[in-house]
């Protein structure tokens, strides 16, 4: 963290294409274990049960400072010149800071896994490591040896959570990068398209939250990923079909639309780690499947948001947006049936045997 809101106050200090690409090369390159991690660190603090409202907690947090993004750049439009220094000068040193001096308090205050928590008792210790005993990854496990690596690699139902993480990123990516050019495509310009992309993301908190509580709360976090992205998937379907002066409607196609692709994420990173039965195996499903959508879902996202197409809507970005959410339902919907046939598989070897561990659904 301290790394990179370094090279993010950095950025501010350009001066030409070549400069912002090494800098932004090496801010990618410090902050791209961030997100897997996160979403492994839970596993050794929650149960399978828990795990899904967190992770939309971690993801809605970068919503929400989408929206306060939008307000932020918003804001520091009217700074330009101050100091003798750009606007978007100020916009990096500004966002850098706090990354900095978070480093200081996660490196004093978030212990690695409850075993090593010092504001807990000996006795607290114990209950969560023994309410983790099953579901939960250990702190003290072994490492990953090439027989847990080749397990992982030939375990193909996790190529389905893959492929579905890609399909999403898509979307993900496009509208971090797209959404004031989407709103400025709507009749608002400069500072009001900035301000105008704060409702989208306030909304898309509200549902990811609210889905992947429902997703952990009813033990259907697929279904909850497919009809979240379902949804998304009808509203840039809408989006793109409709006429290009259609504002109001294209707007309200687009906090839908977002909310659903959004939405659609922690259930998914959720269940893929609560399928996984052993600490070394989910950290390396989890690095695959965020380095496959992160790394490689997210690259074409940069590109369907064609600027030629402006004055239309952006009908190729919208309508790449909507095929890639409902592939991600109809996955969601196949990966369900997987486990619900391999869970009727097991109990019926189980010969009535209690404590038999099932898929999560």
């Amino acid at each position: 963290m301290l790394t990179w809101g370094a090279i993010t106050i950095g950025l501010g200090g350009t001066h030409n294409f070549s400069q912002v690409t090494a800098v932004r090369f090496l801010l990618g390159a410090f902050e791209a274990g961030l997100f897997p991690g996160l979403v492994y660190y839970l596993t050794f603090w929650y149960k399978s049960n828990e795990r899904s409202v967190r992770v939309a907690l971690i993801l809605a947090s970068a919503s929400l400072a989408g929206a306060f993004g939008g307000a932020i750049a918003y804001g520091i439009g009217h700074m330009n010149r101050a100091a003798g220094l750009s606007g978007w000068r100020w916009l990096f040193i500004i966002e850098g800071i706090p990354s900095c001096l978070s480093a200081f308090a996660v490196w004093f205050l978030l212990p690695d896994y409850p075993e090593r928590a010092s504001w807990l008792s000996v006795k607290e210790k114990e209950l969560a490591a023994q309410r983790l005993l099953i579901e939960g990854s250990k702190g003290e496990g072994r490492g990953v040896r090439w027989s847990d690596a080749k397990e992982t690699l030939t375990d193909w139902r996790l190529y389905g959570h893959y492929l579905i993480y890609f399909a999403v990123s898509l979307p993900f990516s496009s509208l971090s990068l797209f959404s004031p050019s989407i709103v400025a495509g709507l009749g608002y310009k400069d500072l009001q398209a900035q301000l105008m992309t704060v409702p989208p993301w306030a909304v898309a908190y509200v549902a990811q939250v609210s889905v992947s509580w429902s997703g952990d709360h009813f033990n259907a976090r697929g279904l909850h990923c497919a009809g979240a992205a379902f949804v998304g998937s009808i509203a840039f379907l809408a989006s793109a079909a409709a006429p290009a002066d259609a504002f109001t409607g294209r707007y309200v196609c687009l906090i839908i639309g977002t909310a659903g692709a959004f939405a659609s994420i922690p259930p998914m990173l959720g269940w893929l780690t609560s399928n996984m039965w052993s600490t070394a195996a989910t950290g390396l499903a989890v690095a695959i499947n965020v380095s496959i959508g992160a790394g490689l879902g997210q690259i074409p996202g940069v590109w369907i948001y064609k600027s030629d197409e402006a004055a239309r809507g952006y009908p190729t970005g919208h309508g790449v947006n909507c095929a890639m959410l409902f592939v991600v339902s109809i996955g969601a919907v196949c990966l369900r049936l997987l486990y619900g046939r391999r869970n009727k598989r097991i109990l019926g070897e189980a010969n009535g045997q209690q404590n038999v561990r099932l898929y999560v659904l």
